[in-house]
């Protein structure tokens, strides 16, 4: 199909979807529900795991030459899908937000303004090799009362077909259009989306920096971006040393291609004991540990660090670390280095904890806790669209309420603007 051909079909699909998604946005809170609750009971329905494991099987075979970070994320299993099943079931007994009041406001007697909820409207979001992320995905729309157009990495082809037959059936079975939710086959069809004047309401990009960086050069409608995350943990003189290991292997190990993975390790001097322990605890589990002229002279095992060594997200069992001047000095080294996604300080010390949570700039920021926490699921926000590391919109785990907006509704009894001013009525503005 050509260009032009290409362009115009997607611009029908896109108007198809706005028309679903106002069905959707006007159904009945019970609806969205319904549908929740009846996809995650297809994710553990036998037939239906079966298919669906199957499908991943074709992908997982056809990606022998994926990066490992990639193809460690393109993997699903039993554990997953249930995953899945909860994240729905999570939102199907949140309340709906759709039309609820923010505020409250009497102008006048007889004029009377509300701020409420409402969708975005139509969603584009772009991710890669997760078909899980499928999933996540159209739950949030669903409970949002958007519309969603989906294209996920080609590794992934099969497994997304079959997940978004899940959705379309969890749909169609409680009386809402399929074509809410749209799976797109092919980058052509992204970049025709990309460059719609009208009817995308935000675009989601989801994967590397180079990636998201094309989406924002290339789209019309505004991008949030999930991108890469060069997160830190960092060990203040202060800290526990099981308590610091512990959080540190879970940080780097249990998931390292994820984006909220541990990348960088940061030690003051004061912190050798939780230092020692963690390289203990990360050796044996398998990780390869690159470290600056300081940590190597506490661990001279260790491979020398490189500059570029603090700006790369691995996705993989390799770990950078490096001593820094105290606080100052790993607050300076995360405002360099950090992509503003998550980050975290062990320390017994309250006091310097809570001058970290109030000065690191990024989306997520722990004391004592796993960067690996920096999820929508964990979170109990349902599962998550992508991790917004930007300040606008919406900030880390983006659930429910960064797929919304509002509206302004003003009630009246015959009033016009030319009523009010000086010498005129006056204007109540009570609250309530």
């Amino acid at each position: 199909m050509s260009a032009a051909g290409t362009q115009s079909e997607i611009a029908e699909r896109v108007q198809r979807a706005v028309r679903a998604g106002g069905v959707l946005a006007r159904a009945p809170a019970d609806a969205r529900s319904s549908t929740l609750a009846r996809l995650a009971t297809l994710l553990e329905a036998p037939d239906v795991r079966a298919r669906v494991l199957e499908a991943n099987r074709v992908d997982r075979e056809g990606a022998t030459a994926l990066p490992p970070a990639l193809a460690r994320r393109l993997g699903l299993d039993a554990a997953k899908l249930g995953v899945l099943a909860e994240g729905a079931r999570q939102l199907a007994r949140r309340e709906d937000p759709l039309g609820k009041v923010l505020e409250r406001r009497e102008l006048d007697t007889g004029l009377v303004l509300e701020q409420v909820r409402a969708p975005l409207g139509v969603l584009a979001v772009v991710f890669e090799s997760r078909p899980d992320a499928l999933v996540q995905i159209a739950s949030l729309a669903l409970r949002s009362g958007n519309a969603v157009l989906l294209k996920g990495g080609r590794e992934a082809r099969e497994s997304n077909r079959e997940l978004a037959g899940v959705v379309h059936a969890a749909l169609e079975a409680e009386g809402l259009p399929a074509e809410a939710v749209q799976l797109l086959d092919d980058r052509s069809e992204v970049d025709a989306v990309l460059a719609l004047e009208r009817g995308v309401d935000l675009v989601v990009a989801r994967g590397s920096k180079e990636f998201v960086e094309h989406v924002r050069a290339r789209s019309r409608a505004p991008v949030l971006a999930h991108a890469e995350g060069i997160c830190h943990v960092f060990l203040h003189g202060s800290a526990d040393p099981q308590k610091a290991a512990r959080i540190v292997v879970d940080s780097k190990v249990s998931y390292p291609a994820a984006c909220n993975a541990l990348e960088t390790l940061l030690w003051e001097p004061g912190a050798e004991v939780a230092l020692d322990d963690s390289l203990r605890a990360l050796r044996a589990a398998g990780v390869e540990l690159r470290g600056d002229p300081a940590t190597r002279a506490r661990a001279p095992d260790l491979r020398p660090a490189t500059d570029a060594d603090w700006d790369t997200e691995y996705g993989a069992l390799v770990l950078s670390i490096a001593r820094v001047d105290g606080l100052d000095g790993a607050l300076a080294h995360i405002a360099r280095h950090g992509s503003g996604h998550s980050e975290a300080i062990v320390a017994e010390d309250t006091a310097a904890a809570e001058r970290f949570l109030a000065e690191v700039d990024a989306a997520c920021v722990f004391h004592d806790a796993s960067t690996r926490f920096a999820d929508g699921y964990r979170f109990g926000l349902g599962g998550e669209v992508g991790i917004g590391t930007g300040k606008l919109h919406a900030r880390g785990p983006v659930g429910v309420d960064g797929l919304l907006t509002f509206r302004w509704l003003l009630r009246g009894s015959g009033q016009v603007s030319t009523d009010y001013g000086p010498g005129k009525r006056r204007f109540r503005h009570e609250d309530g």
